[in-house]
């Protein structure tokens, strides 16, 4: 694997890929790599004091042709109807963006039986809104199995790619962390030192004003919409025609592009205010920022929804803004990430080859402008708005499904357009990332969790007011909430139980580790044993 390192020097310009090629034409393929990990190391401090100086301005792996050709055609150049190659993808670009995949595809297949139940649902019973009290059982039942199962696909993925017992590396300061120069106990190194009062102080003193400030304006916007909603009601009253009725939508689609618009300006706003709360490790890093994204993404997204359903009781409306916000959403995903980078790349790339041809005319492109190409792509951030927008379609899908089946169905179909528009802008939009080793999803199977079991109660909820569970408590509402909170206790004491009793791991692999655990203990005996026998003879001897 062949890399790139660019350096800034006084007056901003960049030299090191010469630095780059002089390796590569001089310099063995091993000792390459051995250089390039050491470079990429996360216990060379001395590398993140450049990247945090802006000394160091990029590192990163070359693509390698003929390999990223071959995965290519296996992963996404032909259309077919099967697994996706995660071995191959692991061992291109690691096991984080493996399990992303790997997760990808889980949930797409588990989608299907509800996609299907969902076809004949919409199809019968689609002018009877009443009729959801099945769907939304089926959905607990889901929603509840879905993560269990996940867990056990991923530990035998991690298994199978030799992670799953790796132990927690140490954990080195992030380079964007600042401080005073200090020294560390534990490396017994100088670092930067920051207080942590000083970091509590940012993230609650302004941190969490902000978020709660930007909850109220996405609230406030929501109830902008429900104006909105009325006023176009108002007019389809007065004249009810084919335009009025067209007229019906605009207000949602309206909405829907408003939150992708909040999504991205907050995430921007959120990314920032994290970097300025100066976390020392990256896992912190990643930690608040998550918390921070959910939330406000959480709310901007479905607080429309609950009050649709808890508060105005409109089901003819909950599943109008349902389908509207849905396909609108995943329409202006798919523009964003794949089709805008795609076409952003295509010309920057024309630029590039024009500027080449003219210099080399047919020869084959060499090292330097394969390295000032990759250079100029953009970077690759993680998984983190993937798992994201994945978080986003599974709240759909498990909150209010029950009243729009055809959700499921639209999911699928937007994941598998995922699975290559993904796959696309891995292999040609961004620069090739440096693999991350990894076990699990990591914070997001937490977040997908909450959400199931936030699932739970929204279904019960919306069981709680159906015309055929009303009909059997007629004069007794009291009595109705209380059968209601009932059942989702028990569903959610059923859940946990479940998650308990299925365990994360396999029978199989935890034997596979047993095993593999006694036969490293039996060789470190083996290998001792002479020394103890030593250490034995020269206590019965000199003592």
């Amino acid at each position: 694997m062949q890399s790139s390192l660019s350096v800034s020097d006084s007056d901003g310009s960049s030299f090191a890929p010469l630095v780059v090629l002089e390796l590569a034409e001089n310099t063995e393929a091993e000792a390459i790599t051995w250089l390039l990990n050491r470079i990429k190391d996360k216990q060379q401090n001395g590398v993140r004091r450049l990247q945090s100086k802006g000394i160091l301005v990029q590192v990163f792996p070359l693509h390698d042709k003929e390999e990223l050709k071959r995965l290519s055609f296996s992963w996404y150049r032909k259309i077919k109807l099967s697994y996706q190659p995660l071995d191959d993808i692991r061992h291109y670009f690691g096991e984080g963006l493996g399990l992303y995949f790997g997760f990808l595809e889980y949930f797409t297949f588990a989608l299907v039986p509800m996609a299907f139940i969902g076809i004949p649902y919409y199809l019968f019973a689609w002018e009877d809104y009443d009729r959801y009290v099945l769907f939304a059982v089926f959905n607990l039942l889901w929603s509840t199995v879905f993560l269990e199962v996940w867990k056990r696909c991923s530990a035998q993925l991690a298994y199978r790619w030799g992670t799953l017992s790796r132990k927690k590396a140490f954990e080195e300061p992030r380079p964007g962390f600042h401080g005073v120069l200090g020294f560390n106990p534990v490396t017994g190194r100088e670092e930067p030192v920051y207080p942590n009062t000083k970091r509590q102080l940012r993230i609650y003193l302004v941190s969490v004003p902000f978020v709660l400030l930007c909850l109220y304006l996405s609230l406030h916007v929501m109830m902008i919409y429900f104006d909105m909603e009325n006023w176009a009601l108002s007019i389809y009253d007065e004249d009810p025609n084919f335009w009025t009725s067209v007229l019906l939508f605009i207000p949602s689609i309206i909405y829907a592009v408003v939150i992708e618009l909040m999504n991205l300006l907050y995430r921007y706003a959120a990314e920032f205010l994290t970097h300025w709360e100066n976390h020392r490790l990256e896992s912190s890093f990643q930690n608040h920022l998550v918390l921070k994204v959910l939330v406000f993404n959480f709310v901007n997204c479905f607080a429309s929804l609950f009050y649709i359903a808890f508060v105005m009781q409109d089901m003819v409306l909950l599943r109008q803004s349902l389908a509207t916000l849905l396909i609108t959403s995943q329409i202006l995903n798919q523009v964003m990430e794949a089709f805008l980078p795609y076409w952003l790349q295509r010309r920057r790339n024309k630029k590039v080859h024009k500027r080449v041809k003219r210099m080399m005319g047919d020869k084959e492109l060499p090292l330097v402008e394969q390295i000032q190409l990759e250079s100029d792509m953009n970077t690759y951030l993680g998984t983190f708005d993937d798992y994201l927008e994945q978080f986003l379609l599974f709240g759909y899908v498990s909150l209010f499904s029950c009243v729009y089946p055809l959700a499921a169905l639209l999911v699928v179909l937007n994941n598998v357009t995922e699975v290559y528009s993904d796959a696309f802008k891995i292999c040609h939009v961004f620069k090739r990332p440096f693999s991350e080793p990894t076990s699990d999803i990591g914070v997001w199977q937490l977040a997908f969790e909450t959400m199931s079991a936030i699932a739970v109660v929204t279904n019960c909820a919306l069981i709680g007011l159906s015309p055929q569970v009303k009909a059997y408590f007629p004069e007794a509402e009291t009595q109705l909430i209380l059968t209601v909170v009932a059942v989702e206790h028990i569903i959610l004491a059923f859940k946990f139980v479940l998650a308990f009793v299925i365990p994360d791991v396999p029978k199989h692999i935890q034997i596979k580790l047993a095993k593999l655990e006694f036969e490293s203990l039996e060789a470190l005996k083996k290998k001792i044993a002479p020394n103890i026998k030593i250490f034995q003879f020269i206590l019965n001897n000199f003592t």
